[in-house]
């Protein structure tokens, strides 16, 4: 089995010797059995926390590089105007504590997008306000955050809890 350790960050197809395809709900574990898409046997050992994001590379203990895809997978799209409704969209949709990709068609530049995994709840919402929805399938790789995004992953393993204790001036006692 080839042990897959270190996250590499986005990687050109040609620098990979293999691929690996997984679905959203398969690409946020650290520990991880799989087949390759070449069919090789495949361990993920990797640290908790960040989402495989598609075209990620990881490398492997004997230096090797399996290349991340996002798999095709059911979802939906919901279209709306560019500006305020698509804002308000992706405010109330993300709200619900949901992964959500973001996105905008070329041929549309006046439309703007939010993907989600289907959810007749989430589905009703996005009508609501005004969204025209698309049930299809294709590949899920949601937004990583806004921490994530500025840099403030912490994968370090030193720990970042910081005591907040302090007084308010004034009694609780009822």
């Amino acid at each position: 089995m080839l042990k897959l350790t270190e996250r590499l960050g986005p990687v050109v197809a040609d620098q990979a010797s293999d691929t690996l395809t997984l679905p959203f709900e398969l690409r946020i574990r650290g520990r991880l059995k799989a087949k390759s898409d070449a069919g090789r046997e495949l361990g993920l050992f990797l640290d908790r926390g960040p989402v495989l994001r598609d075209g990620e590379g990881l490398r492997a203990e004997s230096g090797e590089i399996v290349r991340i895809r996002a798999a095709i997978e059911p979802v939906v799209t919901a279209r709306v105007t560019a500006g305020l409704l698509l804002a308000r969209l992706a405010y109330h949709l993300g709200n619900r504590h949901v992964q959500l990709a973001l996105g905008s068609d070329d041929a549309r530049p006046d439309q703007g997008w939010v993907r989600f995994p289907p959810d007749h709840v989430l589905e009703e919402l996005a009508e609501l306000l005004g969204a025209t929805l698309e049930r299809h399938e294709a590949p899920f790789d949601p937004e990583p955050g806004a921490y994530a995004q500025a840099g403030h992953a912490h994968h370090s393993g030193h720990d970042h809890r910081h005591s907040h204790s302090h007084d308010h001036g004034h009694s609780h006692a009822h």
